[in-house]
């Protein structure tokens, strides 16, 4: 019994770095919203939980049967009867109610593991939503009923109609022992929390002077912007908009940050803003920084990337600008990688006197920095730790 429980385990294990690959982006926009930085220990709080909830759903759909068209079950799929569990176990046990000295047997009987397997899996979960969500009672029994359900609906329709049939019976004791294992993972949360440290009070001693941009944050950003940006230029492409590379980046890195104060969609989404000498960034600074690198750097590409993929240029003229464009974009990694070890700014940053910042939630301000103004100050991004 133990090995059909390693299987979906070390399946778990195996689709865990996917699965923490898709969850990174989300976690890192919800982080800088909500703390406005990366704490390790809510980042490894959050990643433990994933992998649990993981291995709980691994061993619930594991193992799938053979082939989508699969049977029927043969008792039907709906188990609805409360307690049914206790009439299995004595119909499958030696043990006997008048004689205790048999309840030892329960040990070795699947009907009564089953049970507490059920128990134990949702354990974990109360005791999350205990510790790290700081979850009532009343929410942790409703969010312990709504997993349950949710694993016992996925095997009822075989996968949401993946195959043909329920493979594993709805059992409604099954949806009362993860219940009541939820609720007794809330109570021992309670009990282990007293051990670890307060999650509320993780920031209590927080220097915000020593935080800085850190290129991570700066990438969810860029991600973001680039992603919109494109957006923007295929709508002026399919408007036939002259210059429509050079008119769209304008717009939504120059014009959209002047009358933002220094935010593009991306910046805002991470709490981090552009500043440059003044108090406020300038739409001069901004084309500076803009010109610099989507209108020379990006456009440089759009532009000789272009003639290369199209198929009435020749070979002779071809090789030249793969070259060039080798050289262009080696410089730039070459330059970003130095940069980066230096914790210096870039090029373009340089050149334009404009750096980030990060805008800090207001529960920050200014609680250990007196030039804190209104939650809105950090250190640049010069440091890019």
């Amino acid at each position: 019994m133990i090995q059909s429980y390693l299987f979906p385990v070390s399946y778990a294990f195996l689709a865990f770095p996917v699965a923490a690959l898709l969850f990174t982006l989300p976690f890192l926009i919800v982080q800088y919203r909500r703390h406005g930085y990366i704490h390790k220990a809510r980042a490894w709080l959050l990643y433990l939980m994933l992998l649990y909830l993981m291995n709980a759903f691994f061993l619930v759909i594991l193992p799938l049967p053979a082939s989508r068209h699969n049977a029927a079950l043969a008792g039907g799929a709906l188990q609805l009867i409360p307690l049914q569990f206790v009439q299995d176990i004595i119909r499958e046990t030696s043990v006997s109610p008048a004689h205790p000295s048999s309840y030892v047997h329960l040990l070795k009987e699947r009907a009564f593991l089953q049970v507490v397997f059920n128990v134990i899996m949702t354990l974990p979960f109360g005791m999350f939503l205990r510790y790290y969500f700081r979850a009532r009672w009343g929410w942790c029994l409703i969010l312990s009923f709504a997993l349950s359900l949710f694993f016992e609906v996925t095997q009822l329709t075989g996968l949401y109609g993946f195959f043909d049939h329920a493979y594993r019976v709805f059992d409604v004791d099954d949806l009362m022992a993860n219940t009541l294992g939820g609720m007794l993972g809330f109570l021992l949360g309670e009990w282990f929390s007293r051990f670890l440290p307060r999650l509320e009070h993780l920031d209590k001693h927080l220097d915000i002077t020593t935080k800085r941009v850190s290129y991570t944050r700066r990438g969810v950003a860029f991600l973001v912007d680039s992603i919109l940006w494109t957006g923007l230029l295929g709508i002026t492409e399919f408007l036939h908009v002259s210059a429509a590379f050079w008119v769209s980046s304008g717009i939504y890195f120059m014009v959209v940050p002047y009358l933002t104060h220094g935010r593009t969609p991306g910046k805002w989404l991470v709490r981090i803003h552009l500043t440059g000498r003044g108090i406020r960034v300038s739409l001069w600074e901004l084309m500076k920084r803009y010109s610099l690198l989507y209108w020379l750097y990006f456009g440089l590409n759009y532009v000789l990337g272009g003639s290369v993929l199209g198929s009435h240029v020749s070979p002779w003229v071809m090789i030249p600008i793969g070259l060039v464009l080798l050289v262009l974009n080696g410089w730039l990694f070459l330059h970003f990688v130095i940069r980066l070890f230096k914790k210096a700014p870039l090029f373009y940053e340089e050149l334009s006197h404009t750096s980030h910042q990060i805008i800090w939630p207001k529960r920050y301000h200014p609680l250990q920095n007196d030039a804190a103004d209104s939650g809105q100050t950090s250190g640049t991004d010069t440091d890019p730790k």
